[in-house]
């Protein structure tokens, strides 16, 4: 029961930060209709990067520091749950590091194929603005 409990309170909090989160999400597609271009294609994969970054990849990894700061805290004593507290802040902490080196790793594999020129992806087709 109070597994349940907990699985639903954490949900609710969850969706209360996410819900307005996602619905601010406009604006990632930049064209409409007929006046879409190759360069449009791009300036959506830099917009869909950008939103996963900073408004879901980064606040997730802020509540799993916390997570495990919160179960070395009250491990009082308990091995197994210090060191469960330590993987979840390493994770979190390898991660976050993934998800923001991941522009240099991508635009590094573009220049190592001779595709991109650096910069943007949105400038990738060439003759983009």
């Amino acid at each position: 029961m109070k597994k349940l409990f907990l699985l639903v309170t954490s949900l609710c909090l969850l969706s209360i930060i996410f819900i307005p989160v996602l619905a601010s999400a406009d604006g990632l597609v930049p064209c409409t209709g007929a006046n879409c271009t190759i360069c449009s294609f791009f300036q959506m994969l830099a917009n869909i990067y950008d939103f996963i970054v900073k408004m879901i990849a980064t606040p997730l990894a802020v509540i799993a520091l916390s997570v495990g700061g919160i179960m070395m805290m009250v491990s009082s004593g308990n091995p197994n749950l210090a060191s469960n507290g330590k993987k979840v802040i390493y994770a979190a902490i390898i991660g976050l590091l993934l998800v923001w080196c991941s522009w240099l790793i991508i635009d590094f594999v573009l220049q190592t194929i001779g595709y991109g020129s650096g910069g943007s992806w949105a400038t990738l087709g060439g003759s983009c603005k």
